[in-house]
């Protein structure tokens, strides 16, 4: 281009002084050498034009490839939000009914909760949730219509409990005379399961869970030394274990709202607990009604039904679960002397979690959460074995609630557009809550959706 205008002006300077001689020039020299400039002229007239026509092509050139890239950004947006996307992983919290009857380790703890997935610019209309991964099967996005998704689960529970127990009268402050006993148990549950979750449409799930679990349970009553007369034949200690079928878990979940204009995406969720596993009033016992095996299930019905909301809020995702459980209880006919248990009704439970979950990249995520479920006080009506005529015929009383929190972490990775690895940990910041719990969750997608 500079070369172009360069040339324009050393034509001009040529025309100008030619055309100040041309008066005293003969007419046909000067015809001649303004033949050539004219023709001098031309010639970089055609060079500036030619060098214009490349650049207007150049840039049609660079408006194409513009509008290319504009048009991938929009079809790569599409795709990812689109009916067959998988959303990159972050997780989210595990917390739902404090305790889910047919989980052995809500025995010691609490029940699972939510998962979570993808974070990054949101589309203004996404009728399905982010994917919540961590969190077991409540608070997950809804498995699409005609998939079906098989998911292979680990996981543990430790519950480890001292107290000390005194009967007798405080003279002074630390001058106790009386008795006194130190109880201490210890409660260790590995829980194996295949669980399986269809997509009858893109908004209704069906599920079930079969747990394998192997428990063991030791419990040591040991009084002071000196505190009673014959410390030796007070002593208790005992251990049992117990393997087998945990309690079947059947679940119905629904997505309500799909999270237009900035409302949250809104799940419900709904579980059956059915008492498969072995029963803890069934199982043998000795004459002393000590148990002699771990029982495996809750040996109680239960429901529980629940709230989920997942709100995106780039570059991370929040959601929280409300849930209430529902036992049923049954006549027992069990005999720890010097009683007969002939009535079990256990507390109902009212539970929620909250959490927020981040993407590092693509692959992998990590949430934060708090889940806390308070559970209602066991009614237990009793009778005595050998009851003199001034006894009533039963007993009845309604043990006190438990507060179960826990502390929740979890890490998601997405291994392939199949399957991911979701590693959770439940710490307890409650006495009553189990002191950890730790879940290692595999969920791999068996048939995708035409």
């Amino acid at each position: 281009m500079i070369r172009s205008w360069r040339i324009a002006l050393i034509a001009a300077t040529i025309l100008t002084p030619a055309a100040g001689h041309a008066q005293s020039r003969p007419s046909g020299q000067s015809l001649g050498q303004t033949k050539i400039l004219q023709r001098e002229l031309e010639a970089a007239r055609a060079e500036i034009a030619a060098q214009r026509r490349q650049i207007e092509a150049q840039e049609a050139r660079l408006a194409a490839l513009e509008a290319r890239m504009g048009s991938l950004v929009l079809a790569t947006g599409a795709a990812a939000s689109g009916p067959g996307a998988t959303q990159p992983a972050a997780a989210v919290a595990q917390a739902s009914a404090a305790s889910t009857p047919g989980d052995p380790a809500t025995m010691v703890a609490a029940t699972p909760t939510p998962r979570l997935e993808s974070v990054g610019t949101r589309p203004a209309d996404r009728d399905r949730p982010p994917e919540v991964a961590v969190l077991g099967s409540e608070g997950s996005v809804v498995t699409r219509k005609g998939q079906l998704t098989g998911e292979l689960q680990f996981d543990y529970a430790r519950a480890d409990r001292n107290r000390a127990l005194f009967r007798g009268i405080e003279i002074v402050e630390s001058v106790l005379v009386g008795e006194f006993n130190i109880n201490e148990s210890r409660q260790d549950i590995i829980t194996g399961s295949l669980a399986a979750r269809y997509g009858v449409t893109d908004r209704l799930e069906l599920g079930a869970r079969v747990p394998f679990v192997q428990r063991w349970d030791t419990s040591v009553l040991v009084p002071v030394q000196g505190s009673t007369n014959n410390d030796a034949a007070r002593e208790i200690n005992s251990s049992t274990r117990g393997s087998g079928i945990g309690d079947v878990e059947l679940s119905a979940r629904y997505q309500i709202l799909t999270g237009r204009r900035g409302l949250p995406y809104l799940v419900g969720n709904l579980q059956v607990v059915a008492p498969t596993g072995s029963d803890p009033f069934a199982v043998p016992r000795l004459a002393t009604g000590e148990a002699t095996k771990a029982a495996t299930g809750a040996g109680f019905w239960g429901v529980s039904p629940s709230i989920t909301a997942i709100l995106p809020s780039d570059p991370a995702v929040l959601f929280g679960t409300i849930g209430y459980t529902r036992n049923f209880g049954k006549s027992v006919n069990t005999e720890i002397p010097p009683v007969r248990i002939n009535y079990v009704k256990p507390g109902d439970a009212l539970s929620f979690s909250a959490g927020i979950g981040i993407s590092l990249n693509e692959r992998t995520s990590i949430n934060l959460g708090y889940a806390h479920s308070w559970a209602f006080g066991t009614r237990t009506r009793t009778s005595l074995i050998n009851p003199r005529p001034t006894d009533p015929a039963f007993f009845e009383e309604t043990s006190r609630d438990l507060q179960l929190a826990r502390l929740l972490f979890g890490v998601t990775y997405r291994a392939t557009d199949r399957a991911s690895i979701n590693w959770s940990v439940e710490v307890g910041a409650t006495d009553d809550a189990a002191d950890v719990r730790t879940v290692l969750r595999v969920p791999l997608v068996l048939i995708m959706p035409k």
